[in-house]
């Protein structure tokens, strides 16, 4: 994961960095609802591209750098195989509050 800092908790997904941070999850919450239900709907395999694409967004670390559209077109097109290490990570950070 080039430019992503794993020991900040980074992740990187479609060319961006993913930095989750307090401000960031609680912005994700407003727009997808509860985070604890998203853990669940991720656990069941029922969370929903566009949950995912929302979190991700949210924990941008620099979200000007790229278009809320594009990005979601990137994240689209590298498959949820290559999305799926970044999830796990932050779902764990969730849920363990690192």
């Amino acid at each position: 994961m080039s430019g992503a800092n794993a020991v900040r908790g980074e992740a990187e997904v479609a060319g961006q960095v993913l930095r989750p941070s307090f401000a960031a999850l609680v912005a994700a919450e407003g727009e997808i609802g509860s985070l604890f239900e998203l853990v669940d709907r991720a656990a069941d395999g029922r969370l929903a591209l566009s949950e995912m694409v929302a979190l991700f967004w949210h924990c941008l670390r620099d979200p000007a750098a790229v278009d809320r559209a594009a990005f979601s077109e990137a994240v689209a097109a590298g498959g949820l195989a290559r999305a799926t290490p970044a999830l796990k990570l932050l779902l764990r950070q969730i849920l363990d509050g690192q």
